[in-house]
């Protein structure tokens, strides 16, 4: 066989779940010579049970299978970062900065190196390359699953060597062809938001960290003190439950100042804004974001997108400006602006 007429290659990031199992069985009937990898991002038996349900995978699919090991660094680079993020009164967005620096990081690194033409994940997104310059993510054709705004931090050239098998399947489909092709994670369970929280209790996780911040007050936007808190990393802008304070109508997490270590509260209309600020800045097109007045903003995963406008205010800076005002705008989280159901780009609120 010569170098043209060879099989294209692809690398498919496995997990053990069955979105990632079914990516790689649909390449492989598209006569893709595929190849598993996975991420050993966890230390001990939570690493150890992926490995070893992608290798259960590999095996089943008969396809070759190799292990990354990123316990350090996944630690320095997202773990601690995640903590830090709480304590300074932010609320953080790991799986975006996972995504831009493992799965779509690294493992396109290990996807040069073994040769492979491309990488394939599980994610519920599609790409629009019609324009070889400029592919784009999209939503999924599932807006249940949709996972586009996770992926706004991918470059052009990253998409470039990318696909989504998933992007027009909805997850019944995906759990039908697995289990067709009798394979054992078409009965797996649906992931974890956050994979190194499995029991999503991010308070207890921020707190394994000595350094995690001390009591301090309750303060009213009118500057009353109404109680106190034991820690602000226990707390996220529009937060109600848990605030514990007899007032005469509902309060609401308006502010976290880490510099006094106060939790500011107020009514809820004040916890509405038209207009913040969005830095790091991924932005893939090649106008400049003053240029579109049909711009939709997500500034939570689950979040209805809002129409907006955007303005450069600096070196990958924008200010948004909302067409109607939203609660819950939390520093930290990722904004990620949509022209219709593709990703133009996105970033984190100031």
């Amino acid at each position: 066989m010569t170098e043209n007429s060879r099989p294209r290659s692809a690398l498919v990031a496995l997990s053990g779940g069955v979105d990632s199992t079914v990516a790689a069985l649909l390449l492989q009937q598209q006569g893709f010579a595929v190849q598993g990898i996975t991420l050993r991002l966890l230390p001990g038996a939570a690493g150890e049970a992926t490995i070893a349900a992608a290798g259960r995978v590999a095996a089943e699919l008969a396809i070759p299978f190799r292990v990354c090991d990123c316990v350090d660094d996944f630690e320095r680079q997202v773990m601690t970062p995640f903590r830090r993020s709480y304590c300074q009164g932010r609320t953080p967005n790991p799986c975006v900065l996972c995504n831009r620096l493992f799965k779509f990081g690294l493992l396109l690194d290990e996807a040069d190196r073994l040769g492979c033409d491309l990488l394939a994940t599980g994610h519920y997104a599609r790409l629009d390359q019609r324009q070889p310059d400029w592919p784009r993510v999209c939503r999924a054709s599932d807006l249940r699953k949709d996972q586009s705004y996770f992926l706004f931090c991918l470059s052009s050239p990253q998409l470039a060597r990318i696909c989504f098998p998933l992007g027009d399947l909805t997850k019944e489909q995906v759990r039908q062809q697995a289990r067709r092709f009798g394979l054992a994670a078409g009965d797996s369970g649906e992931s974890q938001d956050v994979c190194f929280i499995p029991d999503n209790d991010y308070i207890r996780f921020v707190e394994t960290d000595a350094a995690s911040p001390p009591a301090g007050a309750l303060v009213h936007v009118d500057g009353r003190v109404l109680g106190n808190h034991n820690g602000i990393h226990r707390y996220t802008v529009g937060q109600r439950r848990g605030l514990n304070l007899a007032w005469r109508e509902p309060l609401y997490v308006v502010r976290l100042d880490p510099i006094a270590n106060q939790v500011v509260v107020g009514e809820r209309p004040l916890l509405l804004r038209e207009t913040f600020e969005v830095t790091e800045l991924v932005w893939n097109a090649p106008q400049s974001p003053e240029a579109f007045d049909d711009l939709c903003c997500q500034i939570r995963y689950r979040h209805q997108p809002v129409a907006a406008r955007l303005q450069s205010s600096g070196p990958q800076q924008v200010r948004v400006q909302l067409t109607a005002p939203q609660a819950g705008i939390a520093p930290g989280q990722a904004a990620v602006f949509y022209q219709g159901d593709t990703v133009l780009g996105g970033g984190f609120i100031l």
